[in-house]
């Protein structure tokens, strides 16, 4: 397998908004960014992926971008992010950009002129039809943030597509010019030293000719047009072309964000002599438990369900291709609140676990801010208490249409609600978690006085310093990047385990995402006293030592461990 710097590197998600506030307006900034640069330098991260610091209204949080070369006022300057870069790189830490190009803000330039009249020479940037005889809208397709993909525009007469909110006009990539400009914002952030992308829904770029209807399925009241956008009919040749005319051209890490992606398509997307991106996030996995309205009615899931998914994509990408590793971002719930267990008894445990369950899978992780503290979802009362524009037109479409009650659409939003992983960072048990002097934009999880940064840098028994180990034990053991992965025990619902293979060199990898103590019989190489073991989440004991003599070990609730032997 051939070696890559960005596929032994860690990454380390920061959402901006939440992270740190250095002027006491209640948004974190790049100024508060650099302030924790030591920080991230001390877990011993290599990346940072930095969501949209562009010039935004902010509709959705900065995905809806009116200025690709500026910075929003709110995070500060372009002095600052150069100075944010500086310092980064003096502390080894390279910086990913989030790249929004499916869509722009309705209040670019390009749409404004777009807009305006037909005749524009900025109106095919967009996508406009008009609306067919047989119907008031161009198609029937639906939005991911509810309602309809179209919007009229007065002044024209026509609709113009948006998969997002209808402040978020599609591009059309089909016009070269197009595509061109689009070329040139990436070229200017990576003349200023920027180290590689994260490209946000970008498999949703190419649109099948004539936009046809999608699907209508029970209980919905639009259609699904995911198979005429997600993947479409161009998009390897536009990948490709990106490829040809930027990336390439760099030294970089690229990951696509592609919803609706199965293993096939990911080894045309990520294949090393294939010409488009290093990686991409699939969704499979966090969506286990969906139910009819997907995360609006989630259900109880299974351990071989979520282990079906991995296995699929650590065998599928094994031999060419790469996976990135994740267990939350900005998009989704807390991940020891999602997948282990948040209770006072076991949230540092299962967070240990699930760390050591993601970082030995072969692949790039992924931690997203405040996973390193085991931070927790956040279950505020009112819906008025939430900011996320998916979330707020959900409790709209499920509740006042009568599809779901208020408890059942607030219990649904406590358990997958953005929100949950955009509370800000927990720094201190200060006021506010010392994320701010002002009033934050969003209101600061309660658990804070418990669960902070300054209390886990301080206890060397805490997530903090487990992630820590997690990292430094992958520098260390190239087998942790590049070795072989095989399942063991596929069937079993309580333990995921598995083993990584490099030369002579071995791995066990035993996992329990249960309450339960659970018997699990040890691979033959892995018995006796000649394995070493990297890491666990407790102190072994003397009665677990002589369980492991015999062959058998006894894993307690939630307990990890990682042991290498040479054979």
């Amino acid at each position: 397998m051939k070696h890559s710097w960005w596929k032994e590197a860690v990454v380390y998600q920061i959402y901006p908004r939440s992270f740190m506030d250095s002027d006491g307006d209640g948004v974190g900034d790049l100024q508060g960014i650099i302030m924790k640069l030591d920080y991230l330098k001390e877990l011993g991260i290599d990346v940072i992926w930095l969501s949209p610091v562009y010039r935004s209204p902010n509709d959705d949080n900065g995905y809806d971008i009116s200025d690709y070369r500026e910075i929003m006022d709110e995070f500060g300057t372009m002095e600052t992010f150069e100075r944010l870069l500086l310092e980064a790189h003096k502390r080894e830490i390279k910086i990913m950009m989030d790249l929004v190009v499916n869509h722009s803000s309705d209040e670019h330039p390009w749409f404004v002129e777009a807009r305006s009249s037909k005749d524009s020479p900025y109106r095919d940037y967009y996508i406009w039809r008009p609306a067919r005889e047989d119907s008031n809208l161009p198609n029937n397709w639906g939005s991911h943030f509810g309602g309809s993909v179209w919007e009229y525009e007065e002044t024209t007469g026509e609709y113009f597509l948006h998969l997002y909110s209808k402040k978020q006009p599609d591009f059309n990539w089909e016009n070269p010019k197009l595509r061109r400009e689009l070329y040139d914002i990436m070229t200017f952030w990576l003349d200023k030293g920027v180290d590689g992308f994260r490209m946000d829904v970008i498999n949703m770029i190419s649109k099948a000719e004539g936009l046809p209807d999608g699907e209508v399925y029970e209980g919905c009241a639009f259609g699904d047009g995911n198979p005429y956008y997600s993947n479409g009919p161009k998009i390897h040749e536009y990948l490709q072309e990106m490829n040809r005319e930027v990336l390439s051209k760099y030294d970089l890490i690229t990951v696509g964000e592609m919803p609706k992606v199965g293993v096939e398509q990911a080894k045309l997307y990520t294949g090393s002599d294939r010409g488009e991106l290093n990686m991409i996030f699939h969704f499979e996995h966090v969506t286990v438990g969906n139910g009819q309205f997907g995360r609006w009615s989630p259900m109880e899931w299974k351990l071989t369900e979520l282990k079906t998914i991995f296995n699929r994509w650590q065998y599928g990408l094994k031999e060419d291709g790469w996976n990135s590793l994740y267990w939350s971002n900005h998009d989704q719930p807390r991940a020891v609140s999602r997948f282990g267990d948040d209770s006072s008894e076991y949230r540092v445990l299962s967070g240990k676990m699930l760390a050591t369950c993601l970082h030995v899978l072969q692949g790039t992780p992924y931690i997203y801010q405040g996973e390193e503290l085991g931070m927790t979802n956040v279950g505020f009362e009112a819906v008025s208490d939430y900011r996320d524009i998916q979330t707020v037109n959900a409790y709209r479409d499920y509740v006042e249409a009568g599809k779901l009650t208020h408890e059942q659409m607030m219990n649904a939003i406590h358990q997958r609600s953005r929100d949950n992983g955009r509370t800000p960072m927990q720094w201190s048990d200060a006021g506010n978690a010392g994320f701010t002097s002002g009033v934050p934009w969003i209101a600061v999880n309660p658990n804070y006085k418990e669960i902070n940064a300054e209390q886990a840098v301080n206890d060397t028994d805490s997530i903090f310093h487990y992630y820590k180990k997690l990292i430094r034990l992958r520098k260390e053991h190239k087998i942790i990047v590049y070795g072989a992965f095989d399942i063991l025990l596929e069937e079993d619902e309580h333990i995921y385990a598995f083993t990584r293979s490099l030369g002579s060199e071995r791995l066990l990898v035993l996992c329990n995402f249960s309450r339960d103590t659970r018997l699990v019989e040890l691979p033959e190489e892995f018995q006796g006293s000649g394995k070493e073991l990297l890491i666990g989440n407790y102190k072994i004991n003397s009665a677990t030592e002589r369980s492991e003599e015999s062959g058998s070990l006894q894993l307690l609730p939630y307990e990890a461990r990682v042991y290498r032997v040479t054979v």
